[in-house]
């Protein structure tokens, strides 16, 4: 007799996996955003497999040849390269740990072929671009939380965080007296930033006038007195910069860029920059140097007799 059909009310055994190992990175201290790509990435695997009439009750039969056949549907949906690398990211994190916890014998995953992403080089402001954002920002004092707002850009800048990390800060990770900042990065890393003095002025003189509830620890806070989150702090940034530069491209990773390339193309050793900006590999801090080259030669090519 052929086997019964699943009861669509029971979770299959697939859909549990899904749960434990997600349950494992919120042990591990996966970031959030991260956490909620896995789930969503995972769901949507399980339901191409029931979708597809693959039986979810038997883990062994997500052989290479039903893998591929999954991959062949994202690539016909024409998702972008960099979410079919992050579905397989996602797919492949699975696997290893059903294989850690003996679930099956191999990462059948790791076979399938990761899509090739073209490099693109970020377009960066100018230091004269980005300081005259900064400085005609401050000019429009009329706007109520203007001293936030200007302790956000020039943090932004001055320190080269991630917009995340941004509004992640508490009170007490503000060092004034040595000038650092601690942050917390991708994967719950912690790293120390030195305060420029233009960034430090800034924060503190926002300081002197947040009056939030006193068991609030965010420095970065809303109307409500809440912590600010991430889509508030890229609306604030698109805002300034459509108001003075009349340029709706620029969000708060222009401002990473920024500081990155500018530090590189006055001389500092990327080592150095890589520790900044958090950077796990420094392959990953080397698309920057691609910037600078290519401002020396534009550099050269109006300038030197002979180009």
């Amino acid at each position: 007799m052929p086997d019964p059909s699943p009861d669509p009310r029971q979770v299959s055994p697939l859909e549990a996996q899904i749960v434990r190992f997600l349950d494992s990175l919120r042990r591990a201290n996966v970031s959030a955003h991260t956490l909620r790509a896995y789930a969503s990435d995972l769901e949507q695997f399980a339901g191409y497999l029931t979708f597809t009439g693959c039986d979810t009750r038997k883990l062994e039969s997500m052989d290479l040849l039903t893998l591929r056949s999954w991959l062949s549907d994202l690539y016909a949906q024409r998702l972008s390269r960099l979410s079919l690398r992050r579905k397989l990211a996602a797919l492949r994190s699975f696997f290893r740990f059903l294989v850690r916890e003996g679930v099956v014998r191999a990462n059948t995953a790791r076979l399938l072929a990761t899509p090739k992403v073209f490099q693109t080089v970020p377009r960066v402001m100018t230091p004269e671009q980005t300081n005259t954002l900064l400085d005609a920002s401050a000019g429009h004092s009329e706007r109520s939380q203007i001293a936030r707002d200007i302790a956000i850009l020039e943090a932004l800048y001055g320190c080269g965080m991630r917009v995340s990390e941004l509004v992640g800060l508490n009170l007490e990770d503000i060092d004034f007296t040595d000038r650092w900042l601690r942050v917390r990065g991708k994967g719950r890393k912690e790293r120390q930033i030195p305060i420029p003095a233009k960034a430090a002025a800034a924060l503190e003189h926002y300081l002197t006038i947040r009056t939030p509830a006193a068991e609030v620890t965010a420095v970065f806070l809303n109307r409500r007195g809440t912590r600010l989150t991430d889509r508030s702090v890229r609306s604030l940034v698109k805002f300034y910069a459509r108001l003075v530069a009349g340029d709706s491209s620029v969000h708060p990773h222009s401002f990473r860029h920024a500081f990155a390339t500018h530090l590189l193309s006055d001389g500092a050793d990327l080592r150095a920059i890589q520790e900044l900006l958090g950077h796990s590999t420094l392959s990953t801090t080397q698309k920057y140097t691609k910037v600078s080259l290519e401002d020396l030669m534009a550099v050269y090519d109006k300038s030197h007799p002979k180009a």
